[in-house]
């Protein structure tokens, strides 16, 4: 296994290491402000090793069928675990979430259906965009701690977030609609 397969893996290892502080502060003897602070700063490490194992291995051309499957499957592990999570403490709002998790089981799907007839399908702008703010509005929803502005902005990209999820689903289906036409007949 690759380095770039090991910092994936280990971004898989810190989903458990993020959630701790949210769900089990208390019997940490950690203040919630403490705890938020903690997984924040856990989560952002953790985004922060997806920019990096892409780096080094498109770099050192370690690119692998393994980092294919793997790296997309382990930021939808991270950020759905922390929707999830910023749902149960009541920082976001559950159809946002179930409107994300739809989005990631349509597309996940449809890339399934693609890799069946051996078609590879690249993401686009829309659903890196989509991805860059579901993480930033993640980070502000965990230390929006008393701060009316951080809460303020997170709401907005709530909502961007949504949007945007809805917008790179519509793009993603519609450039590869043959994948789909070609399924039915």
């Amino acid at each position: 296994m690759n380095l770039a397969n090991k910092i994936t893996i280990a971004r898989v290892f810190m989903i458990p290491a993020f959630l701790m502080p949210l769900l089990a502060g208390d019997f940490l003897g950690l203040s919630e402000q403490n705890a938020r602070v903690a997984a924040c700063a856990i989560f952002i490490l953790a985004a922060l090793t997806d920019m990096l194992d892409g780096y080094i291995a498109r770099k050192y051309n370690m690119i692998t069928d393994f980092g294919k499957f793997m790296d997309p499957l382990a930021d939808k592990l991270l950020v759905m675990a922390a929707l999830v999570v910023l749902v149960a403490i009541g920082d976001i709002y559950a159809w946002v979430v179930i409107l994300i998790l739809a989005r990631e089981f349509i597309i996940s799907g449809y890339r399934m259906l693609a890799a069946s007839k051996n078609i590879v399908i690249a993401a686009g702008i829309w659903g890196k965009l989509k991805t860059v703010s579901q993480m930033i509005m993640i980070i502000l929803l965990l230390v929006a701690f008393q701060n009316a502005v951080f809460v303020a902005v997170g709401r907005v990209l709530i909502y961007l977030s949504a949007a945007l999820t809805v917008i790179s689903a519509a793009d993603y289906i519609i450039k590869n609609i043959s994948v789909l036409k070609e399924s039915s007949n």
